[in-house]
């Protein structure tokens, strides 16, 4: 595939003299060839491809020659809620766009693009771009963004991607190849060579370290969750997953009153730079298999869609009890004795650990 790259001559006393300067041949730099290997277009074969290079190396004049109106920049945000900047979509449909690229705090949906950090803005502008399905090309993928950002970010949309969770297909044009193995594309075009190899990419492992930590340290993540409470009750037996020394996942317990040999996990919640991989769920079930060992029966109850979506497919965790409104379309066995729950127009999914 060939691919000429033309531009206008804007002549000028200046461009003549930079010409004079440097011996700039001025025309002859005005157009450029790009020779590279056909990409997959049509092709069924593969879910994510990703086109990188240095910049400067003709990536998104590749991406728009062969992606056309299916690539996707940044745009214009409306200054309202991030969750009503979705051109009418069903808000079911946005939060779990939004929860399946890694962007999973409520409490961030409904502020406006333009106070979000970069890292939240950028998974914000990714949801955008994925919401309508079918192929997507992205431009400048993880150029505004910290590396560890862009690494788990890429880990959260693969995951998303292949598990189905998002039905499109996806090509990164980037010029960061550390987030390849990452991202884990079916195949790679290199700019610097030209060619389009297949490969089988393998995220590396993520090792969490968990310490029990003190109470006061709910105060790095009170403002991520998505209940208004800043301050955890003294009583709480508290733990942080450390990712290469930051932490970023807290996990709380505390004593099931009333209920002698029972907790309940009272708090979870990841940092947004680090949500969408599993490591708010790695946690919640290191924590809870320690109390399962120490002899206590331990619950969770839950509002969230993505956290009730992920309870109810591992086998480690029953559904007892759904709270709320007294709806109770698409109940089972495992639901029976529903009461209302004193959160008004909140439903609340029981959950008990079996190990």
């Amino acid at each position: 595939m060939k691919i000429t790259l033309e531009c206008p001559l804007h002549n000028s006393y200046n461009v003549q003299k930079i010409a004079g300067m440097f011996d700039v041949p001025v025309t002859a730099k005005l157009c450029t060839e790009i020779e590279v290997e056909d990409l997959p277009v049509d092709d069924g074969s593969w879910s994510i491809g990703c086109i990188v290079g240095l910049s400067g190396s003709g990536k998104s004049s590749i991406a728009k020659h062969c992606y056309g109106k299916s690539l996707y920049t940044a745009g214009d945000w409306k200054e309202c809620a991030v969750v009503d900047c979705f051109d009418g979509a069903d808000v079911k449909e946005v939060v779990s766009t939004l929860t399946a690229v890694g962007f999973s705090s409520p409490p961030s949906w409904i502020k406006p693009y333009s106070v979000l950090s970069n890292g939240e803005k950028f998974r914000c502008d990714l949801a955008r771009a994925l919401l309508g399905g079918g192929l997507v090309a992205f431009d400048e993928y993880t150029s505004v963004v910290d590396r560890n950002v862009a690494k788990v970010a890429s880990a959260a949309l693969a995951k998303a991607i292949k598990g189905k969770n998002i039905n499109c297909r996806f090509v990164a044009v980037t010029c960061h190849y550390d987030i390849l193995v990452w991202l884990e594309p079916d195949w790679v075009l290199d700019t610097a060579t030209g060619t389009v190899e297949r490969r089988l990419l393998r995220r590396p492992n993520i090792e969490l370290e968990i310490y029990k930590c003190h109470y006061n340290d709910w105060r790095l993540f009170s403002k991520h969750h998505y209940l208004d409470s800043k301050n955890l009750s003294t009583s709480s037996q508290c733990y942080v997953a450390m990712l290469n020394g930051v932490p970023v996942s807290f996990c709380s317990v505390m004593a099931n009153v009333g209920h002698k040999g029972r907790r309940r996990i009272s708090r979870i919640v990841t940092l947004p730079d680090f949500q969408g991989i599993g490591i708010g769920k790695r946690l919640l079930n290191f924590v809870a298999d320690k109390y399962k060992q120490e002899g206590f029966r331990v619950s969770i109850g839950t509002s969230h869609p993505a956290m009730v979506a992920s309870l109810r497919k591992d086998a480690r965790w029953v559904l007892t009890d759904i709270y709320g409104s007294g709806q109770n379309k698409g109940s089972t066995h495992k639901t029976k004795g529903l009461r209302k729950s004193i959160v008004i127009g909140r439903m609340v999914a029981c959950f008990e650990f079996k190990g």
